[in-house]
């Protein structure tokens, strides 16, 4: 019963977060009668409990679409449903239909056993013509899957936010080029020795024999559980076993605090190579959710301490591998930059009195900024938000337009506040499939941007 008791405490702790009503590409209200369970930069929960039954809403986080409805769906249920939860049954399928505007609908239901107890689940997969975005209810009773079907209907998606990959970074300096995957850089030398390559599935920085993967995001690698042990053998199954033969010593070492510290090791053979070496899967859980899982590959245990330092019992002085995640950087050309780029951000905060629990409001700000870089170096950047109380917000829009120069690690864009240059610290960060954009200003505002879909 382990999995439901997590259900309970995520339950508990849910009056902790905002009533928030806008999620990547989707904005819809909550389901009536349920709570915002968790959210992270990959899933946003809702969750619901009567007695011992209890159902899940997941709204996982966009990616690109394989080209068709049909062909997402069955993608997006091997990785949320049949290959985590082991389910063997296929599911029974909706017609692919229209759900609004570009945007199609199927759906795909199955049973399986869970700790003793019937669970069904819902996956249902929108499609336009670039992106695909999932929906999945996990239920013990039918009236959940019910609810969850007339919410479904509400839901909206946010024009213009359909986006290839996500990501952010900081990190610094050389470069070797090559013109993989349409961009022209894609090796990076440091001056300490390190070099960062990228791959399928991860950037790959080494020096000498030591290599480090810096894993990109995996949905199923990254999804939230509130007990750490398990993420954290989830991931290890994912990113690490199935690289490797013969694994043995593996021992869970991680620290639980408020910015966690995840740490497995391992020695095995390396089917690649077949060299017997030593691994480490180590995070560091910044509490702003950009920490990626890195996979350290030595010769040795010894070899790995010489070079990181020798693990400790305890969150602090983990600088050494956990700034390694900031090897993921490559320079910027010209031509890399043309079209437009975006992101969005918001935050809120849900007020109660005392007596009686009632909802006195929310205070809420959104910011949305977006850059389009076109091919005689004019730049037209655009910059909005709203604040304040829900119902009486302040909204503001400041358009900028001007030239573009471009350096490897730096962009400085002409006629900024006050008719000023701004010249923006700027590099690419690797995703799966393409790159997102870094922009870090004078003031040390940052920027993620990515790329937006052409339609």
């Amino acid at each position: 019963m382990k999995q439901v008791c997590i259900f309970i405490l995520l339950l508990k702790t849910s009056a902790l977060f905002a009533q928030l009503k806008q999620f990547d590409i989707v904005s819809t209200s909550m389901p009536t009668g349920w709570k915002l369970s968790s959210q992270t930069q990959n899933v946003m929960q809702f969750s619901k409990t009567e007695g011992t039954n209890w159902a899940q809403i997941n709204i996982y986080k966009s990616t690109a679409s394989k080209g068709t409805n049909e062909l997402d769906f069955e993608k997006e249920w091997t990785e949320l449903i049949a290959n985590p939860f082991k389910v063997t049954d296929k599911p029974i399928k909706s017609k692919s239909e229209k759900f609004i505007k570009e945007w199609q609908k199927i759906s795909g239901t199955a049973n399986w056993t869970f700790n003793g107890s019937a669970v069904t689940t819902t996956v249902t997969t929108f499609t336009n013509r670039n992106t695909c975005i999932s929906i999945t209810c996990n239920a013990t009773k039918p009236k959940y899957l019910e609810e969850y079907k007339q919410w479904l209907k509400k839901i909206q998606f946010i024009p213009n936010n359909e986006v290839e990959t996500n990501l952010p970074a900081t990190s610094k300096y050389e470069t070797n080029s090559n013109n993989a995957n349409n961009f022209q850089f894609n090796k990076t030398n440091f001056d300490d020795g390190w070099t960062s390559v990228i791959k399928e599935d991860w950037v790959e920085t080494s020096k000498g024999n030591i290599k480090v993967l810096l894993h990109f995001p995996n949905k199923q690698a990254d999804t939230y559980n509130s007990v750490l042990k398990e993420s954290d053998y989830m991931a290890w199954n994912i990113l690490v076993a199935p690289k490797y033969k013969n694994l043995q010593n593996i021992v869970w070492k991680t620290i639980q605090s408020w910015q966690s510290i995840s740490f497995m090791e391992a020695d095995g053979t390396e089917i690649s190579s077949g060299k017997n070496v030593h691994i480490v899967l180590f995070k560091k859980h910044y509490s702003n959710g950009t920490g990626r899982y890195l996979e350290f590959i030595t010769n040795s245990k010894s070899e790995y301490e010489k070079e990181f330092g020798s693990y400790h019992n305890d969150e602090l002085g983990w600088e050494k591998p956990a700034n390694m995640q900031y090897r993921n950087k490559f320079p910027i050309a010209t031509n890399d930059l043309m079209g437009s780029w975006s992101t969005t951000d918001y935050t809120s905060i849900s007020y109660y009195y005392i007596n009686g629990g009632g909802l006195a409001g929310t205070n809420a700000t959104t910011t949305a900024d977006k850059f389009t870089f076109s091919s005689d170096n004019n730049y037209q950047s655009q910059h909005s938000g709203a604040s304040g109380m829900v119902g009486n917000m302040k909204f503001s829009n400041v358009v900028y337009k001007g030239k573009t120069s471009v350096s490897n690690w730096t962009i400085s864009l002409t006629n900024r506040f006050e008719g000023a240059t701004e010249k923006y610290n700027a590099y690419f960060e690797a995703v799966k499939n393409g790159r997102a954009l870094i922009l870090t200003d004078r003031l040390n505002t940052t920027y993620t941007l990515v790329k937006q879909i052409s339609k």
